[in-house]
């Protein structure tokens, strides 16, 4: 009985992510999501009991997909831990030249509902950052860098930075310089050879 239902939840999923992404949650309605996905309201209404769920599920479907990519990126490029991550934001930036680029979802999403905390897509979006987060304390750990938490938000605080301002003036150099400034914080952090730490 459910295996039916997984393909016209996908198509919903899919139909709510082209749309919201590229029009915003609030100027997309139900209906239009529905018509998108070539299905009647009500059966919209079968799998997402509310519209909060749908855009919650939305988010929720980019996020794997997200963090792998920032992964692979980080995997491919040559170098060491500073150049790959600075070829996330290299990547970023190429993306970010294709004129359908709207930027980061899980942001545009929390800034839309900023005057609701509780719900359930700031939730996932802030969970998503978080396990971004982790990704590179944790990669920063490995290097033997005395405060990776500290390196990591400041990292992020870039990425996220550069989403905004890349939106605003369109202009995707704002977020290879600050791939740049990712690579000067993460070398600077890196032990030196020969110094003990502690």
């Amino acid at each position: 009985m459910p295996r039916p239902s997984e393909p016209t939840r996908e198509r919903i999923v899919q139909a709510a992510n082209s749309l919201f992404y590229s029009e915003g949650i609030r100027r997309v309605s139900v209906d239009e999501v529905a018509a998108k996905a070539g299905l009647t309201k009500r059966t919209l209404y079968y799998h997402f009991k509310s519209k909060d769920d749908l855009v919650a599920a939305y988010l929720a479907a980019r996020d794997q997909p997200n963090l792998a990519l920032f992964r692979k990126w980080f995997a491919e490029a040559e170098g060491g831990v500073p150049a790959k991550v600075e070829a996330i934001f290299r990547n970023l930036a190429r993306s970010a030249r294709h004129p359908k680029w709207k930027g980061c979802g899980f942001l545009r999403t929390s800034a839309e509902l900023a005057n609701m905390p509780g719900h359930p897509a700031i939730r996932i979006g802030a969970a998503h950052k978080k396990k971004f987060e982790d990704w590179l304390r944790a990669t920063f750990a490995e290097q033997g860098i005395a405060d990776p938490l500290k390196l990591a938000r400041q990292i992020l605080l870039l990425l996220d930075g550069s989403f905004a301002v890349v939106l605003l003036h369109r202009d995707a150099s704002y977020m290879e310089t600050a791939g740049e400034a990712a690579r000067t914080l993460i070398e600077t952090a890196l032990p030196k050879p020969g110094r003990k730490r502690g």
